[in-house]
């Protein structure tokens, strides 16, 4: 994203996905399997390569936390588990990065984003994330993890939820399995 075509949008300070989609790719299917047919192996397995992939790069040295994007209460009981705190574990496991549950909730039921047009989705997760837990030790560098980033609108969300404790001095990054291109 390039800062003039966001105005007012804050940039992360860093951002990786373990792959880029496009239709014709069979690994597109993946957060799929992991998010609607509880293929919980599937999401450990690849947080886990996608936190590999991160410990090799120094720029992730510095990140005290790892942060999954929650699920409402309601969808996470009938799922019976969140996609994005499965693939966080992974990475929390692979970096020794200590993964936080209760900092971050949605507070508000949303709409699947999968569903609705693009134009739509920053306006269904505005507001919908709050913080329930603020942390007393310093943190310097959190890492944010969701399943796949599509048009930004859900972790957008998340880091504007965040940003009202941690301040600018708090570097907010992103790390998704999936990146889809041109959304």
């Amino acid at each position: 994203l390039d800062e003039a075509e966001t105005p007012g949008l804050e940039m992360y300070s860093h951002a990786a996905a373990l792959f880029f989609y496009h239709n014709d790719a069979g690994y597109r299917h993946i957060p799929y399997q992991i998010k609607y047919h509880g293929n919980t192996v599937a999401g450990r397995y690849f947080g886990s390569m996608l936190g590999k992939r991160l410990a090799e790069n120094r720029m992730w040295d510095d990140v005290d936390i790892v942060i999954p994007v929650p699920l409402h209460r309601t969808r996470q009981w009938k799922r019976g588990y969140n996609q994005a705190e499965i693939i966080a574990s992974g990475i929390s496991r692979e970096t020794a990065i200590p993964m936080r549950t209760d900092i971050l909730r949605r507070h508000r039921r949303t709409r699947t984003q999968t569903v609705i047009k693009v134009e739509e989705k920053a306006r269904n997760v505005s507001q919908a994330f709050s913080i329930r837990n603020v942390p007393c030790q310093d943190i310097r560098h959190i890492l944010l993890v969701d399943d796949v980033f599509t048009t930004g609108s859900t972790l957008s969300a998340c880091l504007q939820a965040l940003r009202t404790v941690f301040p600018p001095s708090v570097r907010i990054s992103v790390a998704t399995l999936g990146f889809v291109g041109g959304a």
